[in-house]
């Protein structure tokens, strides 16, 4: 009767030890799994102090007009507008740079150094409009010209990014497709000077001008 019970507890020990070792074994690779998160800014204002960006919630937004209302009281604050998100292990904060007048209008910029992007869809001035998966040509294509090509961006510099929503379309792709634009972006240039502009059709025109 001893021996067995020997026998019991000398079993129940191994396997409590077998146990704990696989507990632990698990706990060290998932330490080895997680990897730090990277921070990266992309349209950094050099000449403004973070301290005063505000962040935009697209969430708390009935709609586009609504959004780019508060986009322009943000910037008559003197302040920075900014969206931040995750990605992958990468936080994403992405600050835009809208050049409002007194007049509530956007400041006149030349149409060859733009690039539109309305609801799911790219206008390039002159070359008509492209599926948003075409992205990426259309930003090299502006990116890469450097004035050779008088229809298109006279330097990545110059280069501005519209992005617009009408009333019809819901915009809750937003996030989607500025993570797609600042990974194209970032991919072509190595850089993360971009500067995006949130605008609407219908309460801000765009004065753009050929030349």
């Amino acid at each position: 009767m001893k021996s067995t019970l020997k026998i019991s507890f000398a079993i129940i020990l191994m396997i409590l030890i077998n146990g704990c070792g696989k507990t632990e074994k698990k706990e060290q690779k998932s330490i080895v799994k997680e990897t730090p998160t990277i921070q990266r800014e992309f349209g950094k204002w050099k000449t403004k102090n973070d301290n005063l960006s505000v962040e935009l919630n697209t969430k708390k937004f009935n709609n586009w007009n609504d959004l780019i209302e508060r986009v322009r009281k943000i910037l008559d604050n003197d302040s920075i507008p900014k969206i931040t998100f995750t990605t992958n292990n990468e936080i994403r904060i992405i600050y835009f740079h809208n050049p409002f007048q007194e007049d509530g209008s956007l400041k006149i910029i030349k149409s060859k150094n733009v690039i539109d992007i309305h609801n799911d869809t790219i206008l390039k001035h002159e070359l008509g409009t492209f599926p948003l998966d075409s992205l990426q040509s259309v930003l090299k294509m502006d990116i890469n010209n450097n004035g050779v090509n008088p229809i298109l961006s006279e330097n990545s510099k110059k280069l501005v990014i519209s992005i617009s929503y009408d009333k019809k379309n819901d915009f809750n792709k937003l996030l989607e497709n500025l993570e797609e634009l600042t990974e194209q972006y970032f991919e072509i240039t190595n850089n993360t000077d971009i500067k995006i502009w949130l605008t609407d059709r219908e309460l801000f025109k765009i004065p753009a001008i050929k030349q």
